[in-house]
């Protein structure tokens, strides 16, 4: 598995990714932070582009987006052609997010979830393999 995770937030979503950050590099992974990393207001689709981009590219093969409330950067990555972002705010959502979507890229709601929470879901969401099978065929319908 490539430990490489791209990472990347809006003003919302900074101390949630900081946490998530040390959690990660604490397990031996390789953080690429995209940013940001203050709490000045952002535009949330300038710093998930870059990061569906990376996906895309297949410089990684898992991204965390993390905003207020997940929605607007999962939609903004999931413009991008085989990047599937799952918005997740319980860890069996996580869990089937991967199992049953293949999903890539995890977006975490940093103002309706806990640190804990988060960790959790990333955990999880990293550690869950995709099942195939009959999920396979809808998978494959997703891009355009």
């Amino acid at each position: 598995m490539n430990k490489t995770i791209y990472i990347a937030n809006d003003h919302a979503g900074v101390e949630l990714k900081e946490a998530v950050v040390k959690h990660l590099e604490e397990n031996d992974y390789t953080v690429i932070n995209l940013g940001t990393n203050t709490l000045d207001s952002v535009d949330y689709p300038d710093f998930a582009h870059p990061l569906a981009k990376a996906i895309e590219e297949g410089k990684a093969q898992f991204g965390i987006l993390i905003c207020g409330s997940a929605n607007g950067v999962c939609i903004t990555a999931n413009k991008h052609q085989n990047v599937r972002a799952a918005l997740c705010w319980k860890n069996e959502i996580a869990s089937l997010a991967r199992q049953h979507n293949d999903a890539n890229v995890l977006g975490l709601p940093a103002r309706f979830i806990s640190i804990e929470e988060g960790i959790e879901m990333v955990h999880t969401f990293l550690n869950t393999e995709f099942e195939g099978g009959r999920h396979q065929g809808r998978v494959d319908k997703i891009s355009c």
